[in-house]
């Protein structure tokens, strides 16, 4: 087993045992994500090829979808991806059972927009870089990503660990310019402000 492995296993037992009661899971809005909904009413035409990582009960995959991409999401947990597929029976949106760290070579620089949120923050800090670097790789070049975590403010034990403002900046590391970067205000036991970050991925 790696070991990012055993810093992920819990989740899908988290699934499991709230497979019934969805409001139980502490991360699930069970609507879009507010921030990717502003993007997405901001940011038009949207079209193309698009990858939602740790994609939980399905809202914002869908979300893209109803905005006219091709939506592949991804989770670690089957039985998240289970009840995403009975949340949302008629969508096209293409469900996987896929760890981030060993993605298809298929999917190195396919998609035109990857939406990350709350996921990295989701591991201990040391697969931080490591992840960073393969969410980067799935960006197809000029196509965009955005970031969405809580700001690092005070000392907190996790899961998850809020990211830091030269955590973000790794992505540019990994062949990512930022377009934007604004910081936003929500009530929360983890942080109050969260990360809005938006890339486009530079010619090779």
């Amino acid at each position: 087993m790696q070991p990012h492995h055993k810093a992920t296993a819990w989740f899908d037992e988290l699934y499991k045992e709230h497979k019934e009661r969805h409001e139980n899971i502490p991360w699930a809005r069970l609507c879009v994500n507010p921030l990717l909904q502003v993007y997405l009413d901001e940011y038009r035409p949207h079209k193309g090829k698009a990858l939602v990582i740790g994609c939980g009960l399905g809202d914002d995959a869908v979300a893209l979808e109803t905005a006219g991409y091709e939506v592949t999401a991804i989770d670690v947990s089957q039985a998240a991806l289970d009840i995403a597929k009975e949340r949302f029976p008629d969508s096209k949106v293409s469900f996987e059972k896929q760890d981030i760290f060993d993605m298809p070579e298929k999917y190195d620089g396919y998609f035109d927009f990857v939406f990350e949120a709350l996921t990295i923050q989701s591991l201990p800090v040391e697969f931080r870089e490591k992840m960073i670097e393969a969410v980067a790789d799935t960006v197809a070049e000029k196509g965009h990503l955005l970031l969405i975590a809580h700001k690092r403010e005070v000392q907190f034990d996790g899961p998850p660990w809020p990211l830091e403002p030269h955590e973000v900046d790794l992505f540019k590391r990994h062949g990512m310019r930022e377009l934007s970067h604004e910081l936003h205000t929500e009530e929360s036991k983890i942080s109050s402000t969260r990360f809005r970050v938006l890339y486009v991925k530079e010619k090779k």
